[in-house]
């Protein structure tokens, strides 16, 4: 069975499609390097792989590879830290659009003309921006006010694309919304400006390699955005690789959508102490806060008992697993100048 990933050289794909080699399947993947930059993957040689460097709002591209693929997971976006909500406010809604319009458009036809069974969206805990109901379960964003951020708003527009192709064409979908992607792999983010946080400027997309490298430069007190108190749900990126397979694959999985996530709450300040005290042991934690961004959303907590009870999925790999992994190879990026 055959997968064509769009977003190929993304954060989450570098986990995802070493997770669907690894169970057999042949993958197809594209890739403009807007984010990075050209970047090379351990599995780049795998057989069972392929990569295209090309546009995925290239319509005619997309069928291309569309033509001989069974499933269709749609990656591809503009992404990037809280700092790109405003630095790109239009992009991310404009040309987010016409990346998904792309893929929705190839899909149909590969559908309908070839052998593609489904599309599986990879969307975002962003379109629940807005709401008040905790913990937020699958459909809350129907029910609350609109996401406030452009990305956020174009996320949701995407499952509408997907509920709309469904009920015009019959294209089978299923709706994946990761939350709070943690791992390797997130390198120095072309698009985004340095930002100073006290005597370190970053360029980063996200709060876990901000703060580790942050310390591994020597900051102290450490400053975060805000007060700390924010509520996530830091989630492994391999666990997300498996959740989006299993949604891919598992019969009861189409035409619904489902949140990816750990059930354990941490609040940035809760993260940052963690990640102190595995580099600076029992010194006394101090940090400092800076003025946070406007799309800081305060509580962010998916409800997860969906995803166990109809795909059998939860999250294992513990926040803590999880640092021991990301500390080392944040340590190597810096000694290499990559980060």
């Amino acid at each position: 069975m055959k997968v064509f990933v769009s977003g190929a050289a993304g954060f989450i794909a570098g986990y995802l499609i070493p997770d669907l080699l690894e169970n057999g399947y042949e993958v197809d993947g594209l890739d403009n390097f807007w984010k990075y930059g050209e970047i090379t993957r351990s599995y780049d040689s795998h057989p069972g792989y392929r990569f295209v460097k090309g546009d995925a709002k290239d319509v005619e591209l997309v069928k291309d590879l569309l033509k001989d693929c069974d499933h269709f997971i749609a990656g591809a976006a503009i992404i990037g830290g809280i700092s790109l909500f405003h630095e790109l406010a239009y992009d991310l809604l404009a040309e987010n659009e016409r990346i998904t319009a792309a893929a929705f458009d190839a899909a149909i036809w590969a559908h309908k003309n070839h052998r593609l069974q489904k599309i599986t969206v990879i969307s975002s805990s962003m379109v629940y921006e807005s709401v008040e109901e905790f913990p937020t379960p699958e459909g809350a964003q129907l029910r609350n006010p609109p996401p406030l951020s452009t990305y956020g708003f174009q996320k949701l527009a995407t499952e509408y694309f997907a509920r709309g192709a469904y009920e015009q064409y019959k294209l089978p979908y299923t709706i994946a919304r990761p939350f709070n992607c943690v791992g390797i792999g997130e390198r120095r983010a072309r698009h985004e400006h340095e930002i100073r946080s006290g005597n370190v400027k970053l360029a980063l997309s996200h709060v876990v390699p901000d703060l580790v490298q942050k310390l591994l430069r020597g900051q102290d007190p450490l400053r975060i955005l805000g007060d700390g108190n924010q509520i996530r749900h830091y989630t492994y990126a391999g666990d997300l690789a498996r959740g989006i397979r299993l949604c891919m694959t598992h019969p009861a999985a189409a035409q619904d959508d489902f949140n990816l996530s750990t059930a354990r709450s941490t609040t940035v300040l809760e993260l940052a102490e963690l990640i102190w005290r595995k580099l600076k042991g029992d010194q006394p934690f101090r940090f400092e806060s800076d003025e946070p961004f406007a799309y800081d959303v305060q509580r962010r907590v998916p409800d997860t008992r969906k995803a166990k009870e109809v795909l059998g999925f939860e999250a294992n790999f513990t926040l803590e697993d999880a640092l021991d992994e990301i500390i080392p190879w944040i340590r190597e990026e810096l000694v290499a100048q990559r980060i």
